[in-house]
């Protein structure tokens, strides 16, 4: 059977970084088969939907678009077939196979790797597997590359630990091979991303091999920095604790790593803390700040929190307030707690009403635009290294500089370049527009 006559696999992925990862693993395995790895759901005889379930509202969507599939794209021809796989699958088990059976068949996060077997089952027509080499599906020029599994946490809001299971670090061996792999396929930033990342090197190991070379993300980064090729280094999902003077040394002294440290504190009040299970307060937040600042006097700095988790009191919401406005952050997250079905918080008395949980997030997001907005116009006037992406819809040409991550922070518009999607271009801030930057070429 050639290429060209064989089953067609599309992937629709919902959620973050980390299922991104995965379903472009996922396709990598594809992509090595006799089955053909096409881009567009209109042309394949099946669909892989990767799923989101961290949140009531992502599950949501995860079963909308499911339902879509089933119910449209399915229909439009013959023999199509539909897989629903990741965390939607891992958290709700069997009970979701009960309750949605459109879907042909279900994967969870743990059998990703037998998705191969599922589309021979589903469609007759066997995979041809060989070895290629093929680790990650080449030609993105912003990676993602997942060094840990799981966690061990146990937040009382957070469903993660019963989606993905216990905390593991992926052997430093197999992170640096996908590394190579990715910058030799074109990729010119490798965004570091996991439940834990900062954890590094504890727990089993995932994938074959012993326990992890390094014994934490300091020496997981230098091994990296240290790989050929023309690329930088971003870290994300830094838990606060993780947040060590040996990890500090090594982003400052790194040529790669962005000097960009995006750390999850979720709320201020030690109060609130405590009942989620997180350690720290205001207080050991700001030591915790001044420390990345004095290591590094030009970082940029993201932070997440949730605003009305329960018990949460009016003078507990002040005090994430104050803690935002005197922070200096560049960028906040800011979410209203979610119930989740099975996690301790849901639970808990002291439920607050979702209208004042809505109003209290927006509260926190005005004060941290208001911060933000100042910050990056802070940067007017100034140079910045930024990876071309592409253009816009009006032909723009737009790209990243160092301070912004991708998906979740600000872009730089590019005036007057003539650049490659891919390359490094250094310019001069002129303008910002909200958390966007405006550029020109020096």
């Amino acid at each position: 059977m050639s290429r060209s006559d064989s089953v067609s696999i599309a992937f629709v992925t919902l959620g973050c970084p980390k299922n991104e990862v995965d379903s472009d693993r996922m396709a990598a395995a594809v992509a090595g088969s006799a089955y053909r790895l096409v881009g567009d759901p209109d042309d394949a005889d099946v669909v892989v939907l990767n799923t989101c379930a961290f949140i009531e509202p992502a599950t949501e969507e995860s079963i909308e678009e499911a339902f879509a599939l089933a119910h449209e794209w399915r229909p439009a021809r013959p023999g199509r077939r539909l897989i629903v796989a990741g965390c939607m699958v891992s958290r709700y088990g069997d009970d979701l196979a009960a309750a949605m059976p459109e879907p042909d068949a279900f994967v969870a996060v743990a059998d990703e790797d037998t998705l191969l077997s599922v589309i021979e089952r589903l469609t007759g027509r066997l995979a041809g597997r060989v070895p290629t080499g093929i680790l990650r599906t080449p030609g993105a020029h912003t990676a993602y590359l997942k060094v840990t599994e799981g966690c061990d946490r146990n937040c009382a809001y957070c469903t993660i630990p019963a989606i993905r299971g216990r905390f593991m670090s992926i052997p430093q061996a197999t992170v640096l091979q996908e590394a190579e792999y990715l910058v030799e396929h074109g990729a010119r930033e490798l965004v570091l991303v996991g439940q834990d990342i900062a954890r590094y090197g504890h727990g089993a190991p995932v994938g074959p091999g012993t326990r992890p070379a390094a014994p934490d993300l300091a020496s997981l980064v230098r091994a990296l920095d240290a790989l050929p090729g023309d690329f930088r280094i971003r870290l994300m999902y830094l838990q606060p604790d993780g947040v060590t003077p040996a990890l500090l040394e090594a982003v400052a002294t790194s040529r790669r790593v962005c000097h960009y440290f995006d750390i999850p504190l979720q709320h201020a009040s030690a109060h609130i803390l405590r009942a989620m299970g997180r350690p720290g307060d205001a207080a050991t937040h700001r030591a915790l700040l001044q420390r990345i600042r004095s290591t590094l006097p030009d970082v940029t700095l993201r932070t997440t929190v949730m605003a009305g988790f329960p018990g949460e009191t009016e003078a507990d919401a002040q005090v994430l307030e104050d803690f935002i406005a005197e922070a200096g952050f560049d960028y906040v997250g800011v979410f209203p707690y979610s119930a989740e079905e099975g996690t301790r918080a849901a639970e808990m008395p002291g439920q607050v009403a979702e209208p004042l949980r809505l109003e209290r997030a927006q509260r926190i997001r005005d004060i941290a635009d208001a911060t933000g907005f100042a910050r990056a116009a802070q940067r007017v006037d100034t140079t910045a290294q930024v990876l071309v992406e592409g253009t816009d819809e009006d032909g723009q040409l737009w790209g990243r500089t160092r301070s912004q991550a991708p998906e979740v922070d600000g872009i730089t518009l590019l005036d007057a370049v003539s650049s490659p999607a891919g390359a490094f271009v250094t310019v001069r801030i002129t303008d910002s527009v909200g958390y966007d930057l405006v550029g020109e070429p020096l």
